[in-house]
């Protein structure tokens, strides 16, 4: 992705968001931020910049609030619980949708994916949500063509991941897209992960 200014990663936190889907995401997106000429910048935000609490208890204090981070490059919405609350709030969808509209890129990971669905963003648009969440996905937009096998999905300006450790391969994946495959292996490498369904590592 070609561009002229820093390139910047948000990463959306919200209450009862699933702990691996947003560290997951983060712990690569940030190993590949420390190794890269690039210098991307990686934040949490949350809607007012308040603390969260994650599906299993943690709890997180984002950098800042949705409304004072700057035009981003990526936008990732990570899944869990709280997302069948986030796709019936009609302002976080609101949101979502003018996020779009100057954001290169949006990532939903696991049923992250079902509140870019509500919002009307993956019509006729091919997906992945984690693999229990495939009739709340169609639910949302039965024009949504999801996809029940891949790990993740890019779809040009919308990339999609399957179920929690899906996030892994999928950010690799962004790094592999936003620089080269070459530093997705080394990040990879760095964190010790080899799983099979991340094509670009090499032992």
């Amino acid at each position: 992705m070609g561009t002229t200014r820093v390139l910047r990663i948000g990463i959306f936190c919200f209450d009862d968001v699933d702990e691996l889907d947003l560290t997951g995401p983060y712990a690569v997106l940030n190993a590949w931020a420390e190794r890269s000429p690039l210098r991307p910048q990686v934040r949490t935000l949350s809607a007012d910049g308040s603390g969260v609490r994650c599906a299993h208890g943690l709890r997180l204090l984002p950098d800042k609030a949705a409304d004072e981070v700057d035009a981003l490059h990526v936008l990732v919405h990570p899944g869990g619980p709280g997302t069948r609350a986030l796709a019936a709030n009609p302002g976080h969808l609101a949101w979502l949708r003018q996020v779009r509209t100057h954001t290169p890129l949006l990532v939903g990971v696991c049923t992250g994916t079902l509140v870019l669905a509500a919002a009307g963003l993956l019509a006729g648009r091919p997906a992945a949500t984690h693999r229990d969440a495939f009739d709340d996905l169609v639910g949302f937009d039965p024009t949504v063509l999801a996809d029940t096998e891949a790990r993740y999905v890019d779809d040009g300006n919308i990339v999609t991941s399957a179920g929690v450790s899906a996030s892994f391969d999928m950010a690799l994946h962004l790094v592999a897209r936003l620089e080269d495959p070459a530093t997705a292996q080394s990040v990879a490498w760095h964190l010790q992960y080899n799983h099979d369904y991340f094509p670009g590592f090499v032992e």
